[in-house]
């Protein structure tokens, strides 16, 4: 399950890309509104949104700002989306099992982690290396994938 949400993710930051650098947006004024009720985690995809003529302080008003981000609250069907709803989608879960990397220099070390918070990309989690038991802070850098630094 978890490994189709992170394919769902990265489906939604392409469409994201793609609709910013084919100009979407340009023809686009008002606030956007959620056309489903949309779950908190879940990622926002194109079909959820739809501009609204309607300019609401702290509303989003493009769509590329707000596909591919994950809802931090419920949004009701109809309701504004507003920024403070989004978050970047996270690319770690608790208790999943993260690849832990150190890089220094010519030394590359990698171990096997379980993470113990969750995260989204460049944020700090708390990480368990499985073989020495103990708790390591890491920064992380791609699904499924942790930087620990000393």
């Amino acid at each position: 399950m978890i490994a189709s949400m992170k394919a769902s993710v990265y489906s939604m930051l392409i469409i994201a890309a793609f609709l910013a650098a084919s100009g979407w947006s340009s023809a686009v004024a008002g606030t956007l509104v959620a056309t489903r009720v949309i779950p908190a985690g879940a990622v926002i995809g194109v079909s959820d949104v739809a501009v609204s003529d309607h300019d609401v302080s702290g509303g989003v008003a493009t769509p590329e700002a707000a596909i591919g981000q994950e809802a931090r609250v419920m949004i009701h069907t109809g309701s504004v989306i507003l920024s403070a709803h989004l978050q970047p989608p996270a690319l770690v879960e608790r208790n999943e099992l993260v690849e832990m990397r150190y890089v220094r220099g010519p030394l590359f070390i990698r171990s096997e982690g379980r993470a113990l918070d969750r995260g989204a990309l460049g944020e700090r989690v708390r990480v368990m290396n499985l073989s020495s038991r103990a708790i390591v802070s890491a920064i992380v850098a791609e699904v499924g994938v942790v930087s620990v630094s000393q």
